[in-house]
């Protein structure tokens, strides 16, 4: 089968198309015949082995990548079942995460798949798993009520923009934080107020929000306290811009030391894709709570170019590459 590989941490000169042994799905696993996959920044910690810390996890490898096949995010067809698995049968349309979706065929667990959103494309279902628990999952840890202001830094990005569909669909008064051009994408979205970063610092109002969700990673932990209220809570999503040893692991840290003295939450989140929350995205995107919003989809053979344009730009919502 064909595959974007990865023999060595590096850039994306180090991701090469090739041909390799279809994967044999495990007694508790699947194997899905890939139509669409997601591209995400942790397609870029996976390629660069960055921040170092992570390279502890068995998911990356400590001098090598431990898994050579790239991506995560994944919707296709299952080709097969392993002896174990009850759940899921051979033609069945899934979306989830898989062991190296960037490729015609890829292992997954059944508990990190779910039935295909009726409705959506193999495209816009792959744009769905790790963006979109990531924002559900940032929401559930302050849900907001109707009426109540919820901040979200990075709104046109791959987070973002389901963060703010998903907090508006709560009955949330959402600002997102986004790059010149991204504006009317956001309020499309569900926002009430945009602020453009390159213009305006989320700092410039006298505005106190109840919930931030930050999926940018670059604001100090002071500045995004001078806009939370008395009682509010900060999600920390990623650590895009952090040094390459810890990342944004020591912001998180002092987060979590600060939320013990003040009366503010700070929280961290390690996002986990599990069957239960796609179940929940598959609800709200039947309902058309939530819509994916694809920047561009790339083929197969053109998936390295996909990852230079998530390293190199702001995508408005997912890039998507195609199988």
């Amino acid at each position: 089968m064909k595959a974007i590989v990865q023999y060595a941490y590096g850039s994306t000169e180090s991701l090469r198309l090739r041909d390799v042994e279809r994967p044999a799905p495990g007694g508790d696993e699947v194997l899905v015949a890939v139509r669409a996959a997601g591209v995400d920044p942790s397609v870029w910690h996976l390629m660069t082995g960055r921040p170092y810390i992570a390279r502890l996890s068995p998911e990356l490898g400590l001098r090598r990548p431990a898994h050579v096949v790239r991506g995560w995010d994944a919707a296709g067809r299952i080709e097969a079942v392993g002896e174990r698995v009850t759940g899921f049968k051979p033609g069945d349309e899934v979306f989830g995460q898989c062991d190296g979706s960037f490729a015609e065929y890829a292992r997954a667990k059944p508990e990190q798949l779910a039935p295909m959103p009726d409705g959506l494309s193999f495209a816009q279902a792959a744009a769905l798993p790790v963006s979109g628990v990531t924002a559900l999952q940032a929401l559930d840890t302050a849900l907001p009520e109707p009426g109540c202001r919820v901040l979200v830094i990075g709104a046109s990005g791959g987070v973002g923009t389901f963060a703010v569909q998903l907090a508006a669909h709560y009955g949330a008064r959402v600002t997102g934080v986004c790059g010149p051009g991204a504006a009317d994408l956001v309020r499309s979205l569900g926002a009430v107020d945009v602020i453009d970063y390159t213009r305006e610092d989320i700092t410039d109002r006298p505005v106190r929000h109840d919930l931030i969700v930050d999926a940018a990673g670059n604001r100090s932990l002071t500045r995004l306290r001078r806009v939370l209220a008395p009682r509010g809570t900060v999600v920390l999503v990623g650590g895009e811009t952090g040094g390459p040893v810890l990342g944004g692991l020591d912001r998180w840290v002092r987060g979590l030391v600060l939320s013990v003295f003040v009366g503010q939450r700070l929280r961290p989140l390690f996002a986990r894709t599990r069957q239960p929350d796609l179940l929940r995205l598959k609800a709200l995107a039947e309902s058309g709570a939530i819509t994916p919003v694809i920047d561009r989809a790339y083929p197969l053979d053109e998936a390295v170019a996909a990852v230079r344009h998530l390293e190199s730009g702001h995508p408005r919502g997912k890039l998507v590459v195609t199988v």
